[in-house]
């Protein structure tokens, strides 16, 4: 039992916590573990790793994610969340039109503080921690990349849902913040969803529910190659067989196909995915080799 399962993380819950539940129903001794992590109040995709897929979490996709936030002005919280406490603003609301005109500004390659409530560390402590015991520190500003940021929905509560596509290490919280800032106004993030990570899209999700009432995940598992399509492909002559299951190192001339050298290789033999390997000088060195 060896592939990615996607899970619909519903608020509450820790990324860890999925993956205990989840290991409950697999046989005694099979790995899984998270690709990413999703914060405890958030909901959405979380892909799991689960038995020789972990061995493949380096060379996944993750450059992109997709969330669906909603943007409260107003007031701002100690955690830039909805479960901190207020510590600025004064309700003031604003207009669609004055918040679509400052989007722009936080488009691109942009600079964050990241939050204090957050899993960073500083000195091998957790800066979340830190900030329960009341020490705030400075930290150092960090770049990241928000391609694109939709106003969806206004409520009439006066807050707003937008669609964010990011790359990684980008704090949704910290954006609705900056955000409020820069409108004068002050905000913070109420319910967030992400509805993509790399190629794991919220239609591939399934939920705790569906999960625990599976007998067999198996059914439930994504392909082990499907998450790597990103990468080149070499087939393994059959006659290299043996080579391949003893993890040996393949000659050119064993491989079907080109790629190029000193990059991640997705390799099959008779059309079953085998492994990750590079080629330098004509040969090629497993990374990982995943047949039985």
């Amino acid at each position: 039992m060896n592939g990615f399962l996607c899970v619909l993380k519903p608020p509450g819950m820790t990324s860890s916590d999925v993956v205990v539940r989840v290991r409950r129903k697999l046989p005694r001794g099979m790995k899984v573990g998270h690709a990413g992590t999703l914060d405890p109040e958030a909901s959405g995709v979380l892909p799991l790793m689960v038995g020789k897929a972990s061995r493949l979490f380096d060379y996944l996709v993750e450059k992109e994610k997709t969330y669906v936030a909603q943007f409260k002005p107003g007031y701002a919280t100690d955690t830039q969340d909805a479960h901190g406490k207020i510590v600025a603003g004064s309700g003031e609301r604003v207009t669609r039109a004055q918040l679509e005109a400052v989007l722009p500004q936080f488009i691109g390659e942009i600079a964050q503080i990241p939050p204090m409530y957050s899993a960073l560390k500083r000195d091998g402590q957790k800066l979340c921690d830190l900030a329960r015991q009341g020490q705030m520190i400075d930290v150092e500003p960090r770049p990241t990349m928000v391609y694109d940021i939709r106003v969806l929905h206004e409520h009439q509560d006066g807050s707003f849902i937008l669609e964010i596509r990011c790359g990684r290490g980008t704090y949704i919280r910290t954006l609705c913040h900056d955000i409020g800032c820069a409108l004068g106004c002050m905000a913070h993030m109420g319910l967030l969803l992400r509805t993509q990570t790399g190629m794991f899209k919220l239609d591939d999700a399934h939920t705790i529910e569906e999960v625990d009432a599976e007998e067999n995940l198996e059914h439930l598992l994504i392909a082990m190659d499907r998450p790597l399509g990103h990468l080149p492909r070499l087939d393994v002559k059959p006659e290299a067989e043996r080579f391949v299951r003893n993890g040996n190192v393949l000659k050119k001339r064993e491989l079907i196909g080109e790629a190029p050298d000193d990059t991640p290789i997705r390799l099959y033999l008779n059309g079953q995915f085998c492994g990750l390997g590079r080629l330098h000088h004509g040969a090629l060195k497993f990374d990982a080799m995943l047949l039985e």
